[in-house]
């Protein structure tokens, strides 16, 4: 039996890859130090099982396929996908125990003298008589029918085995449903007929889709729109007073039924999300919207200031209409979804009954709305949310901006003013040692790392009173740690100040991990090896392609990784003191050989002119430190442009480096902008001093 199959009661027992490294069975790749660790890693193995009669069926992740896999007990077939693995355990159970039975030794032929009933009861065109010179060769051997002879009809004690028409144009790997004749894979039948040709129940007063109406001045409802999983509710009008009386469905095929039903001369067809509106007994009450709420959530940045007017000129057509701007629908099993119903008075393909359904998935922090894209705002969003700050304030408690989705790049959700304050805080108070302990840069399995990164701040430390900060907000749950052991996914999460609105992110050296952006953290260990082989001329590019092909993982751009490293040599704490062996910090000359090289060459032509005041003193404590808050605050805004402080290279921004023991202050001077020729004074040739021969 494979590994990966134990039987109940029994534990996956772990490997010893060495005397201090454990592994598991099932996962290859996987190995640890810690006992612990391993235990926890088996005992998730048996947690996530398949358990089927005595059987625990673990996911299995050897080279026997590619992707994890269970394995069948009863036969060679594996199966990736574990709702799928359970119909085929039944049959492959089945055909097992039928084998069994047919393999056991059957019964003593009965005799004419026992059984004269049944060998009476046998028509004539049933009993054979072989030739006395073929029965004498073989007796055991099987001759065809007659085309005119059927084979005997089953009896009522006979068991009935399954069986298969096989199809010249179907694989042997693939079905044909008996239903609509479409051909798909073995496996996958079962779910097939369950979930396209299942029974449908009938609407009755125990089975009916929920309902609830929503505008009873014009007969609208709100209907869930399947009876099993999760959808969003459909709008349906039933209207059966007044001078305009209509019955219809939001749903297209609905309306298409309803279409071909009355052609048909059955006009008394309903669909059943109308059929459903006999059983309804609720009203959602609408909610009078307040403006006041609308200058506080652009106070919190919630939204723009311009998105006020359309609010309110929405408000007021609502009004006119004398309809409800917005109203919540709660039904049972909308599970981390908020649905609310939003005024549309303009009709179109996703408003035909002049509403739509805006959706909140409260767990990803996304809003849906059919007129617009996933990531695109659109006045029934803005309603939205204006609907639930007044009604569940505690949903956007968590949740800084809702402009973009939860797994943006966590700068883009920020105003720049808050996030240069984070850079600054970051550059000030997160240093990371120059000596490291060993603690710190050890080898360690990147399953060893926490799976969640917090901020260590819980109050504010820049605002006088410290006010607690905000409930951490996740940012990614497909962060990635990049290692020398190779990768593993986390989660990285922020937190907010509640009264200056500084951002707080994960940003500790103690736990072995560098936080570049919150989706790329690099280990100390990789970051001192891209050290070492930066100073033996080593790119960081081949070091990380080395790495790949050595664990056989795709690692992230090394552009991404190169900036990560760039960061962690920022935040070092280093002490710079270079000294000549014979002359100490006051060398009296400097000779220009290798120092030279690591100048770096652009056209002089794409350099500004340097201002006309400039004397060329520079700042030389000020200028590298913007150098290393421009390096820090890659990780922090998304692109160049909305980043302040991007250094560009300038005559009169740009400041040679001294050790601190050579200068004697801060200041110094730059004088490359002497050198650079006046505008319209170069010695070339012009074309005015050109003449002409004849």
């Amino acid at each position: 039996m494979h590994p990966s199959v134990i039987q109940e009661g029994d534990r996956l027992k772990h490997t010893t890859v060495s005397p201090s490294v454990f592994g598991c069975p099932v996962c290859p790749k996987f190995t640890t130090r810690s006992e612990s660790v391993i235990q926890r890693h088996l005992l998730n193995h048996a947690a996530n099982a398949v358990h089927f009669k005595e059987k625990i069926i673990c996911r299995c992740n050897l080279p026997c396929r590619d992707g994890g896999h269970f394995h069948c007990p009863f036969c060679d077939t594996t199966i990736i996908r574990k709702d799928t693995i359970m119909p085929h355990l039944m049959q492959c159970k089945n055909k097992c125990d039928m084998a069994q039975l047919t393999s056991a030794t059957p019964p003593p032929p009965p005799s004419p003298e026992t059984h004269p009933t049944v060998l009476s009861s046998l028509s004539f065109e049933h009993s054979y008589t072989l030739p006395p010179s073929v029965s004498a060769v073989k007796k055991d051997h099987s001759y065809p029918q007659p085309a005119s002879q059927s084979p005997p009809p089953p009896t009522a004690e006979d068991p009935i085995a399954p069986t298969e028409v096989v199809n010249g144009d179907v694989p042997r790997t693939h079905s044909m449903c008996p239903h609509c004749s479409v051909v798909l894979y073995k496996r996958n039948l079962f779910l097939h007929i369950k979930r396209k040709h299942g029974q449908v129940k009938d609407i009755t007063a125990q089975s009916h889709l929920q309902s609830t109406s929503i505008d009873k001045s014009n007969g609208l409802f709100a209907v869930w729109k399947t009876s099993r999983g999760f959808s969003i509710p459909v709008h349906v009008q039933r209207k059966t007073w007044g001078q305009h009386q209509v019955t219809r469905c939001e749903m297209e095929d609905c309306r298409q039924n309803h279409l071909l039903a009355q052609r048909s001369g059955l006009s008394h067809s309903l669909c059943h999300h109308i059929r459903s509106l006999d059983y309804c007994n609720t009203t959602a009450s609408e909610e009078q919207l307040d403006h006041q709420v609308l200058q506080e959530m652009v106070e919190n940045r919630v939204f723009a200031d311009s998105k006020i007017a359309v609010c309110k000129a929405r408000q007021q057509e609502a009004e006119e209409a004398h309809v409800p701007l917005s109203v919540l629908v709660d039904f049972t099993g909308l599970n981390n979804h908020i649905c609310l119903s939003i005024h549309e008075p303009k009709l179109h393909h996703y408003s035909t009954l002049g509403r739509v359904f805006v959706t909140h998935n409260i767990k990803k922090n996304t809003w849906h709305c059919p007129c617009a894209k996933a990531l695109a705002s659109c006045p029934h969003k803005y309603i939205a949310k204006w609907h639930l700050y007044q009604t569940h304030k505690h949903i956007f408690k968590t949740v800084p901006s809702t402009i973009t989705s939860a797994t943006a790049v966590h700068s883009s959700s920020h105003p720049t003013a808050e996030m240069e304050r984070s850079v600054r805080y970051v550059y000030k108070n997160k240093k990371i040692p120059t000596h490291l302990p060993e603690e710190a840069t050890a080898r360690r399995a990147p399953t060893d790392f926490p799976q969640q990164l917090f901020p260590t701040e819980t109050t504010c430390k820049l605002c006088e009173d410290n006010p607690e900060l905000e409930e951490a907000v996740l940012i990614t749950n497909k962060a990635t740690v990049v290692g020398m052991e190779g990768l593993q996914n986390i989660s990285t999460y922020n937190r907010r100040c509640t009264k200056c609105h500084m951002v707080y992110r994960y940003q500790e050296w103690t736990d072995g991990l560098h936080n570049f952006n919150n989706h790329v953290i690099i280990t100390l260990q990789l970051c001192l090896y891209l050290r070492y082989n930066l100073q033996n001329h080593v790119s960081v590019s081949q070091v990380v392609s080395c790495l790949e092909t050595l664990l056989k993982v795709k690692f992230p751009e090394s552009d991404v990784i190169f900036q990560g490293y760039c960061q962690f040599e920022a935040l070092c704490d280093t002490q710079y003191k270079y000294s000549c062996v014979s002359r100490g910090f006051y060398p009296p000359v400097m000779v220009m050989d290798l120092h030279r090289k690591g100048v770096f060459s652009f056209e002089a032509s794409g350099l500004e002119q340097p201002r006309e005041e400039f004397n060329g003193e520079h700042d030389i404590a000020a200028f590298w430190d913007s150098v290393h808050l421009h390096m820090i605050s890659r990780g922090f805004f998304e692109s160049p442009a909305q980043n302040p402080f991007v250094v560009k290279p300038k005559y009169d921004n740009w400041a040679p480096w001294i050790g601190g023991e050579t200068c004697e202050g801060n200041t110094v001077l730059n004088t490359e902008f002497e050198k650079v020729p006046l505008q319209g004074s170069s010695g070339d040739p012009q074309l005015g001093d050109l003449m002409e021969e004849r």
